[in-house]
């Protein structure tokens, strides 16, 4: 089992920006895909955004689209979350996920495409 790391969280402002994080603990690894997802207090767990390990494809939750980036780094074996233009209700606990070997078939959107999950990483974002 491969553990995720997450790092980056943290407490800022509305209209504020930060940098997410991932990156497997001690081993590199061959995911198909990775993904962020988020999970509010009382809600549940909310798919952000994917990236392909290859190729260039990625998929965002609308809410998320023209503020956020997610990127990969093979050679670092890492994932990035860019989140601009923060807002009080991106607020929430976020999680890496990994999809790793033998892949499945479920969308991207789904967390169960997803072996792999990191301990997550707060961020709160204040008005």
């Amino acid at each position: 089992q491969v553990q995720l790391i997450e790092s980056g969280g943290g407490l800022v402002q509305a209209g504020d920006s930060l940098r997410l994080s991932c990156a497997p603990s001690g081993r590199t690894f061959s995911p198909y895909a990775m993904a962020w997802f988020r999970q509010a207090p009382g809600k549940e767990r909310e798919f952000v955004a994917a990236i392909k390990w290859s190729g260039s494809s990625a998929y965002y939750v609308d809410s998320v689209k023209g503020r956020f980036t997610i990127s990969r780094d093979n050679a670092k074996n890492t994932m990035y979350l860019q989140m601009n233009s923060l807002k009080p209700e991106d607020t929430a606990v976020y999680y890496c996920a990994a999809d790793l070997p033998p892949y499945n078939s479920n969308w991207y959107d789904s967390t169960l495409k997803y072996d792999s999950w990191g301990q997550g990483t707060q961020v709160t974002v204040s008005s």
